[in-house]
């Protein structure tokens, strides 16, 4: 625990469960990502569905995957490899006493601190996907898209929705760990009678999935703003801020696409939480929390 390679597995980890799982909730992600910039086209997730499948046919579901892949594996291997390290290394610096006490801050500051990395390694990739998504015809994949994006952009302009793509991450990745934590501790203490490490590696996994469901339909609500004006910045050259809520308004900002994207995220941080713990679990790692570290005892003071 806590070496060089307990830190290197994390990040494989991460890599796998984010990749993987973002690329195939593509179709989802898509017409979300149409609804949020066309809803007089796309009105629903039915019509939304509808629409793709009679302009573009079944391939069209599945146009940007590459780009996510890459994205989100880099994304994925920052974000839980950082995750680990800065939980570790926030909890060192509080010592055990305090970090027992205040482990939901130390869970906060964690995973906060490990976005910040994983957005700049995921903006590039964002960047080209939702405009090879929303832009029919703008480009095949992530090998004409980058070039054409780089071109109209400049290099730089990849990197246009990051202060956005943080406004949206950190606040959700906050969310996404801290409660995923909470959650579990609490199915450990209350719903199952057996210690956790009394608990088969299977129940141990399905705990895993549960809390990450959990945990992604609050992280899908507290993002989503920020997840409208990341579509909608990435979309239209030369947009801003103050242009996505005006055309989106508050309203909008808070609920266009949200119904979809609940069901896209919880499932999405559920089966994430179940591969990552999968992973630990197959190269001899326990599953992640469930179990409090017990506080530092109290030496006596020498009279």
């Amino acid at each position: 625990m806590f070496s060089p390679a307990y830190y290197a597995a994390c990040t494989v980890g991460g890599t796998l469960c984010c990749g993987l799982t973002h690329m195939a909730v593509t179709p989802l992600d898509l017409v979300k990502c149409n609804m949020q910039i066309d809803p007089t086209k796309y009105k629903s997730i039915s019509s939304g569905f509808g629409v793709l499948l009679k302009e573009q046919g079944v391939k069209g579901f599945f146009r940007g995957w590459v780009p996510t892949l890459l994205g989100y594996s880099a994304q994925g291997a920052c974000k839980y490899g950082f995750y680990e390290f800065f939980k570790k290394y926030y909890s060192d610096i509080a010592g055990p006493e305090y970090a027992t006490k205040y482990k939901i801050l130390i869970y906060l500051a964690g995973s906060a601190s490990a976005e910040i990395i994983a957005d700049v390694a995921l903006c590039p990739m964002e960047a080209v996907k939702v405009r090879v998504q929303t832009q029919p015809g703008f480009a095949r994949g992530l090998s004409d898209g980058l070039p054409k994006f780089v071109k109209s952009e400049g290099a730089l302009g990849l990197y246009k929705g990051l202060v956005p793509l943080w406004g949206r991450q950190i606040p959700y990745t906050m969310m996404k760990f801290a409660s995923f934590e909470t959650i579990v501790e609490m199915l450990y203490k209350y719903a199952i009678p057996t210690p956790k490490e009394q608990c088969s590696k299977s129940l141990q996994l399905g705990v895993s999935f549960a809390g990450g469901y959990v945990a992604g339909i609050l992280c899908a609500i507290v993002s989503h703003p920020a997840d409208n004006l990341v579509s909608f910045l990435n979309n239209a050259k030369g947009a801003t801020v103050g242009d996505a809520v005006k055309n989106l308004g508050l309203w909008g900002l808070f609920t266009r696409g949200l119904p979809l994207r609940i069901v896209m995220i919880g499932t999405l941080t559920g089966a994430q939480w179940g591969i990552y713990d999968t992973f630990k679990v197959f190269v001899g790692l326990p599953t992640t929390g469930g179990v409090t570290p017990a506080p530092a005892a109290t030496v006596p003071a020498k009279v």
